[in-house]
């Protein structure tokens, strides 16, 4: 049963309650930060709609789970999680959040599909510090791989298909690839170069840190390759593949069956020579371009914080509490998905030529670089997506019908516009609640979101009149 409908309208600039407080013509920032901290519905939910939005219209059997994380710079020491730690973003050590994030990447997209806060050690020491950030009562320390095994389980438990994760050195631990190989899934994850390996069952023998293999390698053992195509064209760097075992891999799961290779995975800079690990696990015979691939598609995540925060406000949440940060994510993630779910639709693939040749069938499959990420290449011939698990619970989290003519006299004339109803259980109003509405989405060709709340009643007192309006702006 549905709990409620929406309308919420995203804008780019004014992302901060203050922002769209303004928008909205309300005295004060109060109403938008009532949504995010004191109405009573549940941020997971919402993030398992986004999640199974994403992949009921971007799945893809071959797709590769990205595991990072981001940092959000903050000023003063109340906001949950805050503290001085390292952060990508900055590239120091700050005083900011961090947010651990699942992205799920394929031919035909990327979009977020989890998030976690990482609360650091000084945090979960203090009762009285997460008694007043709200976080719930069992919520322990967590290291940043222990949080990307939770969500690493939630997307198996849901069935999402993917046939690879990818990760940096942060998570090339011990307890990802042991749940993964159990799973059945290869991965792609990178390693410090003080990391061991051996190798066992080759012809030849592979013995020491990372780094020390790599000095060793000779001119013909590396090929350059690309990981695909960045802003200024192919990303190629210099690879070095080496197997260093060959493994029965009913011996991790007894539902597979086949050899799966362990290797070690060498990416070396062609500018500078600087060099980077990665721990791998895939069938045996895998080629390496495909290995390069899967390595290749963490770029995806780096692109979607980038654009997450510069065009749909990630980083703008002022909420302080455990459950604004969540609440404020997930509708992020929300924006995010829905607009990589419009720009699939809205570029679909060439149709194939009449005279065309057909294609010669290669050795090993190649996984085809994200259409989101890969911006300026020539449109890819999509394969036939895998249908969706019968087994697993869709939410219906946007459907589309023609505006009524109220809807556009109200609002100022957009060219091709549809209504969009947004509904799901990640609300739970009151009975006297009056939450409703619909999410207009323009057609054109380039998209600018807008968040704002409007007011049923102008700055009336009562929040169960409140509602919003989400649009889409060209």
């Amino acid at each position: 049963m549905q709990a409620c409908f929406w309308k919420v309208c995203l804008e780019t600039s004014n992302a901060r309650p203050v922002g769209c407080a303004e928008a909205a013509g309300d005295p004060g920032p109060w109403r938008q930060q009532a949504i995010l901290g004191r109405r009573d519905w549940d941020a997971d939910a919402l993030r398992d709609i986004v999640r199974d939005y994403v992949i009921e219209h971007l799945a893809d059997p071959e797709a590769v789970l990205v595991i990072d994380e981001t940092g959000f710079l903050k000023q003063g020491k109340a906001s949950c999680g805050v503290a001085r730690q390292y952060t990508g973003s900055a590239g120091k050590i700050m005083n900011c959040q961090i947010g651990v994030f699942a992205a799920y990447v394929s031919r035909h997209g990327h979009a977020f599909i989890d998030r976690a806060l990482y609360l650091p050690k000084e945090w979960t020491d203090d009762p009285e510090r997460l008694e007043a950030a709200y976080v719930p009562p069992d919520t322990g320390f967590a290291t940043k791989p222990k949080l990307a095994t939770r969500m690493i389980a939630r997307a198996i438990a849901a069935a999402v298909p993917f046939e690879w994760v990818a990760g940096d050195t942060v998570y090339g631990v011990g307890d990802i690839e042991q749940q993964l190989r159990q799973a059945g899934k290869g991965y792609v994850l990178g390693v410090s170069s003080a990391l061991v390996f051996h190798s066992w069952g080759k012809r030849r023998s592979v013995a020491g840190t990372a780094a020390d293999i790599a000095s060793t390698r000779r001119s013909s053992d590396w090929k350059r390759l690309s990981a695909g195509d960045g802003t200024k064209g192919p990303r190629l760097h210099d690879w070095c593949y080496l197997e260093l075992a060959d493994l029965d891999a009913g011996q991790f799961n007894s539902a597979n069956d086949g050899l799966w290779t362990r290797g070690l995975l060498i990416r070396r800079r062609i500018a500078d020579g600087d060099l980077a690990f990665f721990t791998t696990w895939c069938p045996a015979g895998t080629a390496i371009e495909t290995l390069v691939a899967v390595e290749g598609h963490r770029w995806a995540i780096e692109d979607s914080f980038e654009t997450a925060k510069n065009e749909f406000g990630l980083d703008h949440n002022e909420s302080r509490s455990w459950h604004g940060w969540h609440r404020h994510v997930s509708m992020a993630m929300l924006a995010f998905a829905m607009m990589a779910v419009i720009r699939h639709h809205a570029n679909p693939p060439r149709p194939k030529k009449p005279n065309a040749e057909p294609r010669q069938k290669q050795s090993h499959r190649r996984l085809v670089i994200d259409p989101m990420v890969n911006q300026g290449s020539s449109a890819h011939r999509h394969q036939a997506r895998s249908k969706a698990d019968p087994a697993r619970t869709h939410h219906r989290m946007v459907t589309l019908a023609q505006s009524s003519p109220g809807d556009r006299s109200a609002c100022a004339p957009q060219s091709k516009t549809a209504t969009v109803v947004l509904g799901g259980p990640f609300l739970r109003p009151t009975p006297s609640s009056g939450i409703g509405g619909s999410l207009s989405i323009s057609s054109a060709s380039t998209f600018a979101w807008r968040i704002r709340w409007r007011s049923r009643q102008f700055r009336g007192r009562n929040l169960n009149n409140d509602h919003g309006e989400l649009a889409c702006l060209s």
